[in-house]
């Protein structure tokens, strides 16, 4: 029996799907098709957003107090390490413990002046760069601003009244800087001349390599060996121990240590040192001057006074920290026979310690253009040169005619050799016989010796250039002395490299109407270093911190020609360059050799005597290596506000987009304020 049909429950439904499908109907118009859009409504809206809102308000304002707390310490932090930076800096400025910084506070008063107005000029340029006067400089007449009519006014006295003089310094001193560099090229062609001809000096005569018999002892002539010292305790051992043990007769040689120590260890050290070596066969004697007058030049006129001093011809001259080998004597007396007029035989320097460090590096290329070209030049075409000081022979006789050692200057190596050569003497360099010898490794010490190598030939040549004019030598070797030797390399280097690269380069920069060529800038002194640095080929790297480095020291040496030149300050004081007592291998294994060789033969008492004199050489040396202070790095005041000038003349140099001066600025700047000192 089938189910009767509902038809209200059929009506119902109807009427359903009928509303549905228009539903869905009009929402397919509005939006895409076969989706459904559903609203979700909070039931407190206004309740929820407030809630919101202060937690986002509050995250902000804790972010905040973050970022404001990591800024003060930054800033702390930053406050902290400049303080610290200057208490350091304050504790390590170089005081005016030498010579050269005593007298140069005139100069560090003029330089800091200089520093103040670079910093002015600096403050204007930066004021126009932002106004836009660099493009379109105003003029008096239409300026509108007080500060516009300034800097109109500013640009109208520089153009009329300060770019002409300061043009006018700086083609005077292109003019040096040309002469000077066709100076070096010319000996540079001297040299290369020399290499082509193989040129060299040839002695007359021979003498055997080895050991001297007892028998031919006739032969060599009696040499005095002279070792000047003072307060040098690193270095006097292995001195002593080279000259003892040179290939000489000893019945045909005297050693004189010369000591001018005021310190009682060093005194001791020295004379315990000499004790060794005369028990040991050696004649040796020790001197030692009470009053040390004259320095080194009083020392060895002293020695020279000894009435036993009439019985030698010769006197070879040795530093402290210098290293002759055992052939040196065989190497430089045989050029004395058959040359009456021969005066000087000058040895070559070699260094042990050329590689130590970036200043030693820099050092030993000045050296190696100094003896492989202008002393090999001069001793080959003029038969003058200037004795080093050291690690040379002299004829006695020579040195009596002349006057002797004398007491005006610091540079009395110098001095006997002008005088020498006045009285017609010659002298003879040796360039492939070495001697070996010690760098400065730190600056200060460096600086002290370039120094006194520099204020000394000025004293000479203030009281000696009379005694050449009125000399009987000729004309041309008169003109050789004043113009080249003395003026031109003693006086115009040092002049106008701190002149034209120091003062005036950095001025023609704040001043653009007053130029200086690319090519006196840039490529001239690019070139002269290379020609200087071609005696030591493996220093080429370093050809850019050497070119810069050099422009550096001009300061130093600046300042010891005026000071020398004009007897200021303590031109005349003495500072012993400080050694560090290095010595090369085969030096070192020569020494043992000779010490075991020399042990073997004495007799057990000089043996026991020997061992009670090493026990109190030991304990000196104890208590003088507990003495010593550790090294700190220093900071030169001088240096450092000249590199700011030069910092300040390279940020000029930036807003005028004149780059090849801001490079060479920058980079000079940059090495001046990284030097190891």
């Amino acid at each position: 029996m089938s189910r009767e049909p509902n038809y209200e429950f059929q009506e119902w439904w109807n009427k359903q799907r009928e509303k549905n499908h228009d539903f869905f109907t009009n929402d397919s118009n509005n939006a895409n098709k076969g989706f459904l859009t559903v609203e979700i409504r909070s039931l407190n809206p206004d309740l929820t957003t407030e809630k919101d809102r202060s937690r986002s308000a509050r995250q902000l304002s804790w972010i905040c107090l973050l970022r404001f707390q990591q800024l003060a310490n930054s800033l702390a932090w930053i406050t902290n390490s400049f303080l610290l930076l200057l208490r350091t800096a304050n504790r390590r400025i170089s005081a005016a413990d030498s010579p050269s910084d005593s007298s140069a506070s005139r100069l560090y008063r003029i330089i800091k002046f200089f520093l103040f107005l670079v910093v002015l000029l600096l403050c204007v340029e930066l004021v126009a760069y932002f106004k836009g006067w660099h493009f379109s400089p105003p003029s008096a007449a239409s300026a509108e601003a007080a500060v516009e009519l300034f800097y109109a006014l500013w640009l109208e006295i520089r153009a009329d009244y300060l770019a002409p003089p300061l043009q006018s310094l700086a083609n005077v001193c292109i003019v040096l800087f040309l002469i000077q560099s066709m100076d070096r090229v010319l000996l540079m062609l001297g040299c290369l001349w020399i290499k082509i001809r193989r040129i060299k000096p040839t002695a007359s005569m021979e003498y055997p390599m080895g050991r001297v018999e007892t028998g031919n002892v006739d032969d060599y002539p009696m040499v005095l060996v002279q070792i000047p010292m003072c307060n040098e305790k690193e270095v006097y051992q292995q001195s002593i121990a080279a000259v003892c043990i040179m290939d000489w007769p000893k019945e045909r040689m005297l050693v004189q240590v010369l000591d001018d120590s005021d310190e009682l260890d060093a005194q001791n050290l020295i004379q315990a040192e000499v004790q060794k070596w005369h028990q040991k066969g050696v004649h040796i004697l020790y001197r030692h001057r009470l009053i040390r007058s004259g320095y080194k030049a009083g020392n060895l006129k002293s020695a020279m006074s000894c009435d036993y001093i009439k019985n030698y011809e010769f006197v070879a001259i040795f530093d402290a920290d210098f290293q002759p080998a055992p052939d040196f004597l065989k190497k430089t007396i045989p050029h004395f026979m058959g040359n009456d007029d021969l005066a000087l035989v000058q040895a070559r320097w070699a260094f042990v310690n050329k590689d130590e460090n970036l200043l030693t590096r820099l050092q030993n290329i000045n050296l190696s253009f100094h003896f492989e070209v202008e002393q090999q030049v001069n001793g080959v075409f003029i038969n003058f040169f200037g004795f080093n000081g050291t690690a040379g022979v002299w004829r006695i006789k020579a040195l009596e005619d002349c006057g002797g050692w004398l007491e005006r200057t610091t540079v009395e190596d110098m001095d006997i050799a002008v005088r020498a050569h006045l009285c017609g003497w010659k002298f003879v360099y040796l360039n492939d016989v070495k001697c070996y010898c010690e760098l400065p490794e730190s600056y200060e010490a460096y600086k002290k010796q370039q120094y006194r190598w520099h204020s000394g030939p000025m004293q000479l040549f203030r009281l000696c250039f009379l005694d050449i004019l009125h000399s009987k030598v000729n004309k041309a070797k008169k003109a050789n002395l004043i113009f080249l030797f003395f003026l031109l390399r003693k006086l115009i280097l040092p002049f106008y490299s701190f002149t034209l690269f120091c003062i005036i380069l950095p001025l023609t920069i704040f001043l653009p109407e007053a130029e200086l060529p690319a090519w006196v800038v840039c490529y001239v002194p690019g070139i002269m270093s290379v020609l200087n640095i071609l005696p030591a080929p493996r220093s080429f790297p370093f050809i850019v911190p050497y070119l810069l480095f050099e422009n550096t020291m001009s300061v130093t040496k600046f300042n010891a020609m005026i000071s020398g030149l004009f007897r200021l300050g303590n031109s005349y004081e003495w500072i012993v360059t400080k050694k560090l007592g290095r010595s090369s291998e085969a030096d070192l294994v020569a020494f043992e050799n000779e010490s075991d060789s020399s042990v073997t033969e004495t007799t057990s008492f000089l043996r026991s005597s020997s061992d009670s004199g090493f026990e109190e050489l030991s304990k000196l040396e104890v208590t003088s290596r507990r003495s010593v202070k550790t090294k700190r790095n220093r900071l030169y005041r001088m240096e450092l506000t000249l590199a700011f000038i030069l910092l300040s003349a390279a940020g000029r140099s930036l807003l005028s987009a004149q780059g090849h001066y801001r490079c060479h600025l920058e980079s000079e700047m940059q090495v001046t304020l990284t030097q190891h000192l």
